[in-house]
């Protein structure tokens, strides 16, 4: 679209349970001025069917379709193909509040030096269809970002949160396509390590949604990632205090993804044998973090999940 001021890049991979409900949140933000660009990585399901579909009803949707490269390739890709001056990334199965791109949108022109901002997310269970519904949501944004945020507890969180100008993504380059964990983390790590500003806004805009399926549940490798990416970046002084905030942020996605019990309650354990003064910096985090972990493993997994989500 010629006229459009932004442009969302969308990777998707056999994402079709929830692709028409993401599509629907992009397409009906309330200012018009975008274009949404969708990447098929590769699907085997109906995923590109259903884009193909979006793509005749609404002209501001246009669909690429390449073999599976990964979701860093992918992004890459579609911000290649953008021609707007801010670029809004979403995954296929996360949802977005109707004021999401205006508010970012204003927010850059009242700081047109912004390299990039993040907004709150609500987290939801995988079968929300809005962002209403949340139990639990981010914790009120930093003003503007430090390294040491992005490698503790990453407030930003996924993707689907970013909204940042196209000239700073063409200024540093693409994401890392060889990596499938952290790799928002290593992005906006970059990006700040190249002197951007990053500045949060206090409003709940996205709704991020686990999936039993989704690359989020693997926490092991996430855990990883994070030591990997980590490394470049901290020096050893630094790295157990970070670690520690990083296995709090751990326990609680676990909470909120449903799974074992056991695995929350080791990522507490292993964040208090790092530092436990770090894993307690935040009071109310690190206590109700603790108490949910003991809690967790006396209660059914649905009932988990209810409490958590």
């Amino acid at each position: 679209m010629n006229n459009a001021v932004v442009t969302v890049v969308m990777p998707v991979y056999n994402a079709a349970k929830t692709l028409d409900l993401t599509v629907r949140s992009i397409l009906d933000q309330n200012m018009a001025e975008l274009e949404l660009i969708a990447i098929d990585d590769g699907s085997v399901d109906e995923s590109l069917a259903l884009l193909l579909k979006h793509a005749e009803r609404d002209p501001r949707v246009r669909v690429i379709s390449c073999p599976n490269g990964g979701v860093s390739k992918a992004r890459n890709r579609g911000v290649e193909m953008a021609s707007t001056p801010y670029i809004a990334f979403i995954d296929s199965d996360d949802i977005w509040h109707p004021d999401k791109l205006s508010r970012h949108l204003a927010l850059h022109e009242i700081e047109p030096d912004l390299a990039a901002s993040y907004a709150r997310i609500a987290f939801l269970p995988q079968d929300a269809t809005d962002i209403s519904g949340f139990k639990t949501i981010s914790g009120p944004p930093k003003s503007y970002l430090k390294l040491g945020d992005i490698l503790g507890e990453n407030p930003v969180c996924t993707m689907s949160n970013l909204f940042m100008s196209r000239s700073w993504f063409n200024e540093i380059g693409g994401m890392d396509s060889r990596l499938s964990h952290a790799e928002d983390q290593d992005y906006i790590a970059n990006l700040l390590s190249w002197g951007a500003r990053i500045k949060g806004i206090d409003a709940v805009l996205v709704g991020y949604r686990f999936s039993p399926d989704g690359l989020s549940i693997d926490f092991d490798r996430m855990h990883e990632g994070w030591r990997t990416l980590a490394s470049q970046y901290i020096e050893n002084s630094e790295l157990q205090s970070l670690e520690a905030l990083y296995c709090r942020y751990l326990a609680r996605r676990t909470l909120r993804a449903g799974t074992s019990p056991l695995r929350t309650l080791g990522f507490v354990f292993a964040g208090l044998r790092l530092d436990a003064a770090a894993f307690f910096s935040d009071g109310h985090r690190g206590y109700s973090t603790l108490l949910a972990a003991l809690v967790a493993p006396f209660l059914p997994a649905l009932v988990r999940r209810q409490i958590f989500a």
